[in-house]
């Protein structure tokens, strides 16, 4: 299996419910470094797994739109924990749609998996896969 990774940072703030987040509970803010990792069998007629920077590209338009909010006010995540593994999926989620679009460009429907790392801190990070 191939894979090629791209990277960008996400800063946000929000709060989380419930007693098991301690101070969590309150506002804060998080930084994370964001990897975003293609996967595909084989390499395309080009000898890649997709376009580094038209991926770098989508990651950075995805985790802009988020960046820099206050992710308790966002309509999208009312009532929602937006734990770094929520978080992971959702921008999962995100880039597999602009995967689909074509966004990345017409080898990237050779891909088969994604996968979202969203790193809290040098010793804490939270992964989400999923097919494409």
């Amino acid at each position: 299996m191939f894979t090629v990774t791209v990277r960008d940072h996400l800063m946000i703030a929000h709060s989380f419910r419930g007693a098991v987040f301690g101070p969590a509970q309150r506002l804060h803010g998080a930084t994370y470094l964001v990897d975003a990792t293609f996967q595909r069998p084989e390499l395309d007629g080009d000898n890649i797994v997709v376009d580094m920077d038209l991926a770098a590209r989508e990651l950075r338009g995805i985790v802009g739109a988020l960046s820099y909010r206050n992710l308790d006010e966002d309509p999208d995540f009312a009532g929602t924990n937006t734990t770094t593994e929520f978080l992971a999926k959702v921008l999962a989620d995100r880039l597999a749609a602009r995967i689909h679009d074509g966004a990345v460009g017409p080898g990237a429907h050779g891909l088969t998996g994604l996968a979202v790392r969203l790193h809290e801190s040098h010793i804490a990070w939270a992964d989400y896969h999923r097919a494409l």
